[in-house]
């Protein structure tokens, strides 16, 4: 089955009309329909013939296509029945084939259980996504926060939450989010894509992340590591006009002191959690680590 014209939405819209679908608001759903656009940001994913590429958030396949003409192999995670369907329309000989997988559901439900079924190992996947703006956040920090490292992200988000993936220390949108992201990958930055490149149009602009993993740091920690450097950074930012010498405490082993602890780490006790960089967060979170498995023996 021929798709619509990616480009048209007359032509988007006579489709979803002719076979009784409407735009569902609460999954974020738009169109990118500048084609150009589409083709830059497919091409940050690097592809080469017989990659492992997912995709969240496909919608009537405009990425998918360019994805599947490259030989990459794609699995798709679509939450919108309705579009799960024309994918199997649009797509039937590559699913014949095996180059592609439609997974129907929550990605944020199921992608971990996906990753068992496949390789098991973030590190033989590209993760891609134009992500619906009310989920962007929480599914990238919660891949991050399980340890899961891809070889390459490439995500479309709301332009405020690539600023906080790619903010540094003491800037403004610099949080917990951004350390989570720069601890195991290098973030850069394509250019904005206003309202107009959508449809239908947002309030708000869009902007694409390329995530690059930083080398054999990147997957280095253990999961008790990965949980604890996680724990940490949410606990220093968990109230940014407190000092982190007072945050610390609800990750602080039972008896250990707290200014001992920072100092050994390089932190001065007085300051907040946006004046550290990532690699102090590193530090301090193999220190408490340290200080937790002494406590225990």
């Amino acid at each position: 089955m021929e798709h619509p014209d990616y480009n048209s939405p007359l032509s988007i819209k006579e489709f979803l009309d002719g076979r009784g679908m409407a735009m569902q608001k609460k999954f974020g759903q738009n169109f990118l329909i500048n084609s150009a656009a589409r083709e830059r940001i497919v091409s940050a994913l690097e592809l080469s013939p017989g990659d492992n590429v997912w995709e969240v958030g496909p919608g009537l396949g405009c990425m998918s296509d360019l994805i599947l003409r490259s030989g990459a192999k794609l699995t798709v995670f679509e939450i919108d029945r309705g579009f799960s369907g024309a994918l199997h329309d649009f797509f039937s000989d590559y699913e014949k084939s095996d180059t592609l997988k439609i997974v129907q559901g929550d990605v944020l439900k199921n992608w971990e259980a996906e990753l068992m079924r496949s390789c098991g190992s973030g590190s033989c996947i590209k993760l891609f996504g134009n992500l619906p703006y009310n989920i962007a956040a929480s599914f990238i920090a919660d891949t991050i926060s399980s340890g899961t490292v891809f070889s390459r992200c490439v995500f479309t988000v709301q332009r405020e939450v690539a600023e906080r993936m790619a903010a540094r220390a003491g800037s403004r949108d610099y949080s917990a989010f951004s350390v989570l992201c720069q601890r195991f990958y290098d973030v850069e930055l394509l250019p904005v894509l206003g309202a107009g490149n959508f449809w239908p149009r947002p309030n708000v602009a869009s902007q694409t992340a390329v995530l690059s993993p930083r080398g054999k740091d990147s997957a280095g920690l253990s999961a008790v590591e990965t949980k604890m450097f996680t724990r940490t950074v949410h606990a220093l930012f968990s109230s940014r006009r407190k000092t982190v010498a007072n945050n610390i405490k609800s990750v602080l082993p039972e008896g250990a002191d707290a200014e001992e602890i920072l100092v050994k780490s390089g932190i001065d006790p007085g300051c907040r959690a946006e004046s550290l960089c990532t690699d102090d967060f590193s530090v301090l979170s193999l220190n408490l680590s340290s200080a937790t498995m002494g406590m225990s023996t």
